[in-house]
Formats: structure tokens, sequence, C-alpha cells
């Protein structure tokens, strides 16, 4: 349920995430900007085909265009009264199972941003 004047804030792991997604193919932007809106509104649980939960409050952003398929690691943080989803890490998918490298990578940088 969507509670009012809550708001999410998207925020980068750095810039180097940030540059990446500011990069990718205007299909795959555009749709990012579409499910990053429903997020700063409800939170990470929209749910498939946005969203999916990796387990242990890792998720992955679900991007289909026309240029391809790509996923967006993210995790919820929150800091005094501000509730953050924090990309952490982005790739273009090549085949049907995620690569366990991409996944590591995500998951370290979440374990970074719990430690802040």
């Amino acid at each position: 349920m969507l509670t009012l004047g809550m708001i999410w804030y998207i925020v980068y792991y750095n810039e180097k995430v940030k540059d990446w997604i500011d990069n990718m193919p205007i299909g795959m932007k555009a749709y990012y900007i579409k499910i990053t809106e429903r997020l700063s509104k409800v939170g990470s649980n929209l749910g498939l085909p946005f969203t999916r939960s990796m387990g242990d409050g890792l998720f992955e952003l679900r991007i289909k265009a026309k240029e391809g398929i790509c996923r967006i690691f993210f995790c919820n943080m929150s800091q005094k009264k501000q509730k953050n989803i924090v990309m952490l890490h982005g790739f273009i998918k090549k085949s049907q199972k995620t690569p366990k490298k991409e996944i590591k990578l995500a998951r370290q940088r979440q374990q970074a941003v719990r430690k802040l």
C-alpha cells in the first residue's frame, strides 16, 4: 500500500554505476526511468516483471527493451529519516542465467553499503 509522503530516493553506489546507467541504450534507459519512478513511490517490492528478490535484501531491476536485456542490482538503505534505493551494479545480459561474478560484485557492494 502506498503511504502518502513516503518517498524513496534513488542513489548510486558510485559514479561508475551512474555513468553506466546514463549511457544505456535509449530503450533500456526509458524502461529504467519508468521502473525507478515506481520504485520511488512504493519501494523495492514491485515484483515480477519489474523487480525480483535475490535474497538477503538484494534485488534486481529487470529491464527488457528492443536493444536487449539488462539487470541492475540494488538494495535498500535508510539513513536518518531518508529511505534510499541504492543502485549497486548493472550489466547487459548475454545468457539465460545471471553470471555468478555479477551477483558476487553486487553482494560485495551491498555489504559495503550496509557498513555505512
